[in-house]
This record gives structure tokens, sequence and C-alpha cells, in this order.
């Protein structure tokens, strides 16, 4: 996207179109909700910074507090931005597997307490090598395959295994155990808290097998957003890789403790016929996963027909009449993708602009 940057002060209705905003008192609540939620247990929050992709917004969880003052990323790409941002503390929690970026990993690691995922012994070997070479200690966590069906451990034979490899091997320091799940739909709380248990009791359960081996477990990290709270109150589990509380997306919906923070700012620019309009914002500003469509926000029988390229098509059922010139905003049904897609956050209070924030991860594929 090109770089578009109103002054503080601007209000909400002069700003260019298409943008993406973040609603600060929405955020403000979401951050402060875990702060509370975390203030007095074990178990604490590590942002996923794959969710936010700035370092601003990382820094503004932690001194809002509930985490374990440190985030996790998906990349090496994002953790060496994170890193550059000041974080001190990064589980990158996926495999690192290429000598290059393994390098870059231990290279991070003399500059931070530097963590990854593991789940097989010819990658630690490798990393052990890499780390032995640079003259740093990397903390290791096996993966764990809860309900994903891709990345980790699926037997504990195996975990224990690893676990005791891992231990044994200089420039490794062996930290412990994480997984990731999902949970399709829109459950209720009781639904989480018997299938988050369920998940995360696996990860339970290989901790002990690896401490029956002599091999200290001290991280459990585990559990996401939908698990947060079930998470908290679970015992042995340490810290909670949440992304998407922060800003909130509209699969999210459910967990109304939550409120949606980052929303897409559109004009619509024509309207063809009767009930329809069409507006400036199309999948090159939000993502639309498995053709799920944005929805309108507070305009009453407005709804997405379609999303092209560069242009929404907007259906109105008569309650809400669509004009050229008007401004409308969008939920977003997937908030990482979304994100992904901006250089900067239009940060807005009360309607108006307050600050224009860089995203510096946004496209750290590599």
């Amino acid at each position: 996207m090109e770089h578009y940057r109103p002054a503080p002060g601007t209000p909400i209705r002069d700003l260019d179109t298409p943008c993406l905003l973040i609603d600060l008192e929405a955020m403000e609540h979401n951050f402060q909700h875990i702060a509370d939620t975390y203030r007095d247990t074990v178990c604490k929050m590590r942002p996923h910074v794959k969710n936010l992709k700035s370092p601003l917004l990382a820094h503004l969880q932690m001194q809002a507090g509930g985490t374990v003052g440190g985030v996790c990323a998906a990349k090496v790409a994002e953790a060496e931005v994170m890193v550059e941002g000041g974080i001190t503390d990064v589980l990158i929690a996926n495999q690192v597997v290429a000598r290059d970026k393994l390098v870059r990993l231990c290279a991070l690691a003399k500059r931070a307490a530097m963590k990854v995922g593991i789940d097989h012994a010819d990658n630690l070997r490798t990393l052990s090598e890499v780390a032995q070479a640079q003259g740093v200690t990397i903390g290791v966590l096996i993966e764990v395959d809860t309900s994903m069906h891709r990345a980790g451990i699926r037997r504990v034979e195996d975990s224990v295994a690893l676990a005791t490899l891992a231990a044994a091997l200089p420039g490794i320091a062996f930290r412990g155990i994480m997984s990731h799940q999902t949970l399709p739909g829109r459950p209720d709380k009781q639904t989480r808290l018997i299938e988050g248990r369920h998940y995360m009791q696996r990860c339970l359960d290989i901790k002990e097998a690896i401490e029956a081996a002599g091999v200290p477990v001290d991280i459990v990290s585990t559990g996401e957003t939908w698990t947060y709270d079930v998470a908290a109150d679970l015992p042995g589990i340490t810290e909670v890789q949440g992304g998407t509380y922060a800003l909130m997306s509209a699969a999210y919906d459910y967990m109304d403790e939550f409120i949606i923070a980052a929303k897409i700012l559109g004009t619509i620019i024509s309207t063809p016929r009767p009930g329809v309009a069409i507006g400036d914002v199309g999948v090159h500003a939000l993502a639309s996963p498995g053709g799920v469509l944005p929805s309108v926000v507070d305009m009453p029988g407005v709804t997405v027909e379609a999303l092209h390229d560069a242009h929404i098509v907007l259906r109105t059922d008569g309650t809400t009449p669509l004009r050229v010139g008007q401004q409308f905003l969008l939920h977003s049904g997937q908030q990482d993708i979304l994100v992904n897609r901006w250089d900067q956050y239009i940060a807005v209070r009360h309607g108006v602009v307050e600050a224009v924030w860089d995203i510096p991860a946004r496209g750290c594929h590599h």
C-alpha cells in the first residue's frame, strides 16, 4: 500500500480511503482485559505478533501487563523485526530448518532470549551445530500436534526421545513444549472449556512423560485467543500464544469480552442500481480467506455481496440508503492477513486521528 500519513487531529470523515484503522479504545480494552485475566495467575500471555506485526503494539500489551515479557512470532523475519524493535524474549512458534535462517536465528540470540519450536532430531542437531559455531544457546520447545494435523510430535515416546536429545546437545537449552489448536464455528464457553482442556491436557501428559524421563520442563506454551481463559485456570500451563484478541476479527466476535479494533474504512464510489453500491475496498485491502466476506459496521440492512480486487459490492434492504461519497467501515474475518496488507495503522480515538504507526513486520515471509 502507498504510504498515507494523515496528521493527528484529522477527523475520520476527512481520511483518504481505503485505510486501516485501529480503534484505540477497543484495543486498550482488549489489552487491559488480558492484563486483568493474568494478573494473579501463573499462566501469562505471550502475544503472537503474526497478528500485530508491530513491536510498538507488542510493547503496549506488555506495558499493560499480563504477559511473559516477550512475544512469539511465526518466522525468523518477524522475530528480527521484533528484536530490532527492542523486544528481548522471542519464541518462533514454528520449525526453522534452512541453514541460513538458523544462522539468522542464532545471530538474534546475541541480543535476545531466543526460543524455537522443534519436532525432528535432524533439525535439532543442525541447530546445535549452528548455535555452537555462533557461540550462543538457543532454547527449544517440542511442538505437539494436538489438532492442526500439520507440524508437531504425535507420539509421547517421540517427544521423550527428542527432549532427551535436546537436553544433551551443546548450544541447546531444552525449555519445554508448545502446541496450537483450532476450533471451528462459533463455540459457546462450555464447548471452549471442554475442547480446550482436552487439547491442552495432551501437552500436560507429554510434560509429565518428559519429566519422568529426568528432563525438566519449564514452559508449556499452548492455547490461543479462544482458550485464553481456559488456559489461565489449568495448572501446568505457563503461557498462552494469543494473537487475535488484540485487534480481533469478525470470526471471533462470539467472544464478546473483546472488541474488534481493526477496521477498514472505505468510500462508496458508485450506485449503479437501486439497493446496490460499489466501494473502493477490495481484496488488496483486506482478506477474504475461504471466501468469507467482511461484515459492514453499524449500517443496518447493508451486507457485502461480493469482493473484487479493488472493489466491494454492497447491498441494502432499504433500511440504510447508500449514496456516493458515503463512508463505511468493515470488519474482516481474518485479522493477520488483513494487517499484512498494510504499511501503517491509523490510530483513532473518538473519531479523530491520534497517531499513525508503521507495521514493520508486514510482508515478512522469508
